[in-house]
């Protein structure tokens, strides 16, 4: 796929985006929008693969990282290289992270660990890291999950670990504010991206699954990545300054109808 190319619209011009789990998915397709309305776009990720093909689609603009978010030490050696580059963020989306599905007799300490290691211990101190290069007015978007609002069966640990997510946008934001930084949190429904492909499950269980989850969304589908990034933009942008510490879920009507 060509590089990126601009659009109209530049929200984000001269402006710097960190996305973290931003070589597919999701997270590539809001370093994608990121980058098309003009900021200058950071992605990190753990597949060497993956990122090579992320650095093709974003061009030679990107700064792309291979990072584990899970880690704190690489946590704080990406604020640190972003520091001596002399890089300040004035947005970051916190998308990194696993997702891993069990009945409760089946979860074990190892998923427990694995999953809240990734998506909350390393969301936390990864934040943590990168306070002291925030710009005032900048702005951090969690990547949640409806998970966190259905009582899906199997999905415990994971669902949890969104939950805590949402409680940390909060948290998060009172101890920011003062900063001039907000913390909000979108939450997908069921949106077509690698992470399906990621849950542990053979083709044919994951194809019932998909398509008992997809018969439970009012409006009949799957979303998609773009639309999930551009929520994330809107919650990035000045122009949602005064949505501070929530939530907005983009499900396609799941959890709401």
């Amino acid at each position: 796929m060509s590089a990126i190319t601009t659009t109209t619209s530049q929200r984000f011009a001269n402006k710097t985006v960190l996305v973290t789990g931003g070589s597919s998915g999701i997270g590539l397709a809001a370093a994608r929008a990121f980058a098309n309305e003009g900021a200058r776009v950071v992605i990190t990720g753990r597949d060497e693969a993956t990122l090579q093909a992320a650095r093709e689609q974003l061009g030679g603009a990107a700064l792309v990282l291979r990072n584990d978010a899970s880690d704190l030490g690489q946590a704080r050696a990406l604020a640190s290289l972003l520091s001596d580059q002399g890089l300040r963020l004035d947005a970051v989306f916190i998308n990194a992270g696993m997702a891993r599905f069990a009945g409760l007799a089946d979860v074990d300490e190892a998923l427990w660990d694995a999953t809240f290691g990734a998506n909350v211990k390393g969301a936390f101190f990864q934040i943590q890291a990168l306070a002291p290069l925030l710009n005032k007015g900048a702005s951090i978007v969690l990547n949640g999950s409806i998970n966190a609002r259905i009582g899906m069966p199997n999905s415990s640990v994971y669902a949890a670990s969104k939950a805590a997510l949402i409680s940390l946008a909060k948290t998060l934001s009172a101890e920011l504010l003062p900063r001039g930084v907000r913390v909000n949190v979108v939450s997908p429904g069921p949106v077509h991206t690698p992470l399906y492909g990621k849950l542990g499950m053979d083709e044919t269980t994951l194809a019932s699954v998909a398509a008992e989850i997809q018969s439970q969304v009012p409006l009949g589908r799957f979303g998609t990545s773009a639309e999930i990034a551009s929520t994330v933009l809107h919650l990035a942008a000045p122009e949602s300054a005064f949505i501070v510490g929530t939530e907005i879920i983009a499900d396609g009507g799941m959890s709401q109808l």
